[in-house]
């Protein structure tokens, strides 16, 4: 059988959108020969759709869309995945299905199983699991359809399972000759790898080819890597889509040969991923530019890259904000950088309005010595200003902190905080570095000062990070422990990480939780990153530590 992987990039709530591209793929299909056009799950509405699914009318219409697109068909297939309904109670009354089309009609439905309420997914608050799935005939061949989640529990590649059910292995069992996947999977850093073997071991397990296709594109805080998957019935790749960019490819599942995964640095990838993610929640947003605020330091440097990558140098605007504190190496980095990438550069100085602030203050303040305070308010006036050029130019405000900063809380409120988009807000300091030397590893981009200096958020005389924190190494080290695994502090120190610092740094997380509600969206490139998929109550008494 002749399958084309319709790797599409789709916009929630576009449905008019999104129907022109399945429409677009399925013809591709036809003219190339195809048998089956296979797209993404929940091709329709794109994903997720959260909580538009509790809008009837939202339902009503991709349910239209599917009837169109059934009408759209001939004898190639296509198989495209929707929100259905349920009929009767108790349930939630919706589905999430895909659907084969094919000569005019509807000609099978099948509805996920195992639906994900971990992480970022939260699928069992809208969604109906299907209580069975069957193969069924297409063109003389027994194929078995799932969607995404359902091929992720396979007993022989999972030691700890969250369902009870294997779908894709009962499919097999059922008679099914060749596996069909369709899925909206996130990316993360690692997931490639996972996913290829995963999918492996079930094509090797079963004796049937797999054909996994994925969804690719940024939607709000999540990042879909495309990579769609065949592999033969040995469980051999035979073919991968494109990494973070629309594919369409044709297999031809009786002649599949074994290939090799495109090889690719973590650096590429994370970069290649944040670009992508950028770009998307700019323009799906309906925004055309962005601005941010140039400290001259590595993370407003990598921020830029991202953005000039991802939007192009004409839609990219830097502002230097400097106040007293502002070192000369500082503004001759912000400048260089501005000029290395071709953006246009703005120098708005903050010292008068920051002195007219404490001048206002003086008499509340009578008597007592600067401290956080005054360095906040310098944060803050920076803030106001960006906040300005975005309102007055129609652009989106990046802010530039990273995950290890977040965590810890060493960002301000209505501040460096201020923005639409926290575009590396999950990535870990460390990480920042390694991104800021590969952009470097043709020519200089980022001026080797902005990387190789002491960060410092310059708001007092001789001020850098490490006065309060320790090491990045040794921080970035103990989020991965804590944030991202769990382990309690007390593992963390009996793996042999000093106990102060791993104290300190716990009570930091936990006690700036409500700055973190009140972050900007941003772009998920580790396996937890701060947002949707981490939900801890800010008004809570629990401590790790302390």
């Amino acid at each position: 059988m002749k399958v084309a992987l319709a790797q599409l990039n789709t916009t929630i709530g576009d449905l008019v959108g999104n129907e022109a591209k399945i429409l677009t793929a399925y013809r591709r299909g036809v003219a190339e020969g195809a048998d089956l056009v296979v797209c993404p799950e929940l091709t329709t509405t794109g994903y997720p759709p959260r909580d538009l699914l509790l809008k009837p009318h939202f339902v009503t219409q991709n349910l239209a869309m599917l009837e169109r697109l059934a009408k759209a068909t001939g004898k190639v297939g296509l198989l495209v995945g929707f929100v259905g309904r349920t009929v009767g109670r108790p349930g939630r009354g919706l589905t999430n299905s895909v659907a084969m089309l094919q000569h005019g009609q509807i000609a099978e439905v099948r509805t996920k199983m195992l639906l994900p309420t971990y992480d970022v997914f939260d699928e069992d608050r809208y969604f109906d699991p299907a209580e069975g799935n069957e193969p069924f005939n297409f063109n003389g061949q027994r194929v078995g359809v799932t969607v995404c989640e359902d091929v992720w529990n396979d007993e022989d590649f999972w030691r700890d399972r969250r369902y009870r059910r294997n779908p894709a292995a009962d499919l097999a069992a059922g008679g099914a000759e060749l596996l069909l996947n369709v899925s909206a999977s996130p990316w993360h850093l690692g997931k490639n790898t996972t996913r290829r073997e995963m999918l492996a071991s079930l094509a090797a397990k079963t004796r049937c080819p797999v054909v996994y296709c994925n969804l690719v594109g940024g939607n709000d805080e999540l990042i879909f890597d495309g990579a769609s998957l065949v592999f033969d019935a040995q469980g051999r790749l035979a073919a991968q889509g494109a990494l973070f960019t629309e594919d369409f490819f044709v297999v031809d599942t009786g002649k599949l040969k074994p290939g090799a995964p495109p090889v690719m640095r973590d650096e590429e990838l994370v970069y290649r991923a944040l670009t992508l993610g950028l770009r998307d929640y700019l323009h799906k947003c309906g925004f055309k530019s962005a601005l941010l605020g140039l400290s001259g330091g590595i993370d407003s440097a990598l921020t830029a890259v991202l953005a000039v990558d991802a939007l192009g140098a004409d839609n990219v605007r830097g502002v230097s904000l400097p106040s007293e504190f502002s070192s000369q190496g500082s503004l001759d980095d912000a400048r260089i950088l501005a000029e290395n990438l071709g953006i246009r550069y703005d120098v708005v100085p903050i010292q008068p309005a920051f002195a007219a602030v404490k001048g206002q203050m003086m008499e509340v303040f009578a008597g007592l010595a600067e401290d956080t305070t005054e360095e906040n308010i310098q944060a803050r006036l920076r803030g106001v200003v960006l906040m300005g050029l975005s309102n007055k130019f129609g652009s989106l405000l990046l802010t530039t902190g990273n995950k290890s900063e977040l965590a810890v809380g060493y960002c301000t409120l209505y501040g460096d905080m201020c923005g639409g988009l926290a575009v590396i807000s999950d990535v870990p300091k460390t990480m920042v570095y390694r991104l800021s030397n590969w952009v470097n590893r043709s020519r200089e981009i980022i001026p080797t000062a902005s990387i190789t200096k002491a960060p410092s958020a310059e708001l007092r005389p001789n001020q850098t990070d490490q006065d309060s924190l320790p090491p990045y190494d040794v921080l970035d080290a103990i989020l991965e422990e804590y944030v991202v695994k769990c382990r309690p502090a007390s593992e963390i120190i009996a793996a042999g990480f000093d106990a102060a610092a791993v104290q300190r740094v716990v009570k930091l997380i936990d006690g700036t939780e409500y700055k973190r509600r009140q972050a900007a969206p941003g772009l998920k490139v580790t396996t937890k990153a701060f947002g949707v998929g981490r939900r801890v109550p800010i008004a809570q008494r629990w401590r790790e530590v302390g």
